[in-house]
């Protein structure tokens, strides 16, 4: 039996948040790439998808409960 909530373990939410993180980041440079956009463009996208994927799977989780 574990001794602490998964859910509110702030370790648990960090890595989450990494994990999300990294995968809007593929996501969005890996389009832009495939678009054919300058440098800066494909991390400007890789960060705004990113955020977009934490802030609205997370927004998400905290209103169903």
């Amino acid at each position: 039996m574990r001794a602490y909530d998964p859910d509110n373990c702030a370790f648990c939410r960090l890595m989450r948040s990494l994990a999300f993180t990294g995968v809007g980041m593929g996501i969005g440079c890996g389009v832009a790439y495939l678009l054919g956009a300058t440098q800066e463009n494909i991390m400007m996208s890789g960060i705004v998808v990113s955020a977009i994927i934490v802030f609205g799977l997370l927004d998400k989780k905290k209103k169903k409960k």
